[in-house]
């Protein structure tokens, strides 16, 4: 046995590899090239997989850490900020979901108790699928990112209380006690979770960092990573959750950062087997038995689910861009709904022809997302032209209008996260002339409570630039993460202004050389300015004088990184 899983571990890296290495050639996610390396490796195409329950093992442990990570990313703080949207939204999302699915389904001929179950399926969306996608596009934290976020942790909650459920819809004997049990086991974890990030956590990791061994550190959040998850899970709760929550409990820590480089490796490769193990449920044979039933019920899924997505963005206080980028991100069927399926499978809730509808339209909305998400901000510009009404635009509850003065030799910040914002500050307490743009509702509300100089808006169309003066202005910071958006506005400052100084942060080195020739004057990659600070410090080490190492840094900040841009194009 322990040889069939090295095979299929090997079977799995070197195809992956292959059609991963196409596909990001021909610029497609490589979260589509583990679902294709699934299907092609699964038991209805190849059948090359001989321990697939091993596999799930694997891609289990993906997700968790996946979770884990996202929970350091996003923090507790951030969570308490959006549990409106949690149970509002999230509560929202899933009724409106199952009551569009339940017409929907019984139109055709399925009795009330499966059509209340397939709504059910039908509104869970996929966490690991979409949080992957934001999270590599830098918008987690974003305005539309914490929405999409906040209802999928309530998706995920309520997985528990479906599943003590369906026995009761089959008629079967249940225990309703058990969902009172299963919310005072959440009350448990909660005052766990707090107990952890005020107290426990900090110690404990300080005390563990404190000795500089890496190793015992990496182990050392592993455990909390694992055993968290492992006691949600006793208690009822899924592995995922818990592994977010054990991430909640590290991300006030001053060593959260350094907790998510060590895991980032880990959790990459292991979050591929989950998707290749998604892949490998997709039944070709029924797809090409029933190819017009399948398009169609996909069709239907993403359309539904989008629109109702779309609304639940809409009161929840979205702009009309929101409630587009909430809709596309959420139109998927989730991986928590295979659970789910399995279980009214049993019960005979679900005939075995509507499992096989349902796991074909699941594994391929999961594989549009990407596409989605990446095609919905565009979306939402062309839909932005039609002459829709002044309420959908702006939102239920849109901002006021804020004058601002002729401006000229100004700074121009925009961007969406809290480097952006300490920057204003900082201009601010000097009585520096600014303006503020910034793709965030709620944080405008309060920065315009406090009398700074923001504007709400997108920067990269042309009027919010101009609110801002930005053809007058005198400098420009961009800080928004990812490197599409980056490009658009960095085009549109040159379109309005030559002469300004364009300062633009970005995550990775490879993005300096494109950001360059759109008109930046300097790039500041996260990545390259944590090597500066590491070779500042070698220098130090090998006792260079300080003067030599300013130069040395300087003179490699002088040459717009070439050492990197060089190494890249050899």
């Amino acid at each position: 046995m322990e040889m069939a899983v090295l095979k299929d571990i090997v079977v799995i890296f070197a195809l992956s590899t292959l059609v991963n290495y196409v596909f990001t050639r021909i610029r497609i996610p490589t979260i589509i090239g583990y679902l294709f390396t699934g299907i092609i490796v699964g038991p209805h195409l190849l059948a090359i997989i001989h321990a697939p329950h091993e596999i799930e093992l694997m891609a289990d442990i993906g997700v968790v850490l996946l979770m884990f990570t996202i929970g350091l990313e996003f923090s507790l703080n951030h969570l308490l900020r959006i549990r409106r949207i949690v149970f509002l939204g999230g509560f929202m999302q899933l009724i409106l979901t199952v009551a569009a699915t339940m017409v929907i389904v019984h139109m055709f001929h399925v009795e009330w108790k499966g059509s209340f179950f397939i709504g059910f399926l039908t509104a869970m969306s996929s966490t690991a699928v979409v949080l992957k996608v934001l999270q590599d596009r830098s918008e987690l934290t974003s305005n539309y990112g914490r929405s999409v976020l906040g209802i999928l942790i309530f998706q995920d909650i309520i997985v528990i209380p479906l599943l003590l459920y369906t026995p009761i819809l089959a008629g079967s004997t249940g225990d309703v006690r058990q969902i009172l049990e299963l919310i005072v086991k959440a009350l448990f974890i909660i005052g766990l979770i707090f107990i952890g990030n005020s107290w426990l956590m900090p110690r404990l990791l300080r005390a563990v960092a404190m000795t500089k061994n890496q190793e015992l550190f990496l182990m050392t959040i592993l455990l909390i990573c694992l055993s968290i998850a492992l006691l949600t899970s006793e208690l009822g709760l899924s592995l995922a959750f818990g592994a977010f929550l054990a991430g909640l409990m590290v991300s006030e820590s001053e060593y959260s950062h350094n907790a998510f480089g060590h895991l980032v490796p880990f959790k990459d490769t292991f979050s591929s087997f989950f998707f290749v193990s998604i892949g490998i449920l997709l039944d070709l044979g029924f797809v090409a038995d029933h190819p017009l039933l399948v398009l169609a019920t996909v069709f239907v899924v993403v359309v539904m689910k989008a629109t109702i997505a779309g609304i639940t963005a809409f009161f929840l206080g979205h702009t009309f861009r929101g409630v587009v980028l909430v809709g596309a991100a959420l139109s998927q069927v989730g991986e928590f709904s295979f659970i789910l399926a399995s279980t009214g499978l049993d019960y005979a809730i679900l005939s075995p022809f509507h499992y096989q509808l349902f796991l074909a339209a699941a594994v391929i909305t999961m594989s549009l997302t990407p596409f989605q998400i990446m095609a919905s901000k565009r979306m939402a510009d062309t839909l932005l032209k039609l002459p829709l009404p002044k309420r959908l635009v702006e939102g239920m509850f849109p901002l006021p209008q804020v004058n601002i003065p002729d401006m000229s030799n100004h700074v121009v910040f925009i961007g969406k996260d809290s480097r952006a914002f300490s920057l204003s500050v900082m201009a601010k307490s000097i009585h520096l002339p600014y303006v503020a743009i910034v793709f965030d509702p709620a944080s405008v509300r309060k920065r315009q409570m406090k009398g700074e100089m923001v504007i709400y808006g997108d920067a990269v169309n042309i009027p919010i630039l101009r609110k801002a003066h930005a053809e007058n202005a005198s400098v420009f910071v961009v800080s928004v993460g990812n490197l599409i958006t980056c490009r658009a506005i960095v085009e549109q400052l040159r379109r309005l202004n030559k002469n300004g100084y364009v300062l633009v942060r970005t995550k990775k080195v490879e993005d300096i050389e494109e950001l360059y020739k759109m008109g930046a004057d300097l790039v500041i990659p996260e990545e390259f300015e944590t090597a500066i600070e590491l070779f500042e410090q070698v220098l130090g080490r090998l006792k260079y004088p300080l003067q030599d190492i300013n130069g040395i840094v300087t003179r490699i900040r002088d040459d717009h990184y070439g050492i990197f841009v060089d190494k890249e194009s050899q």
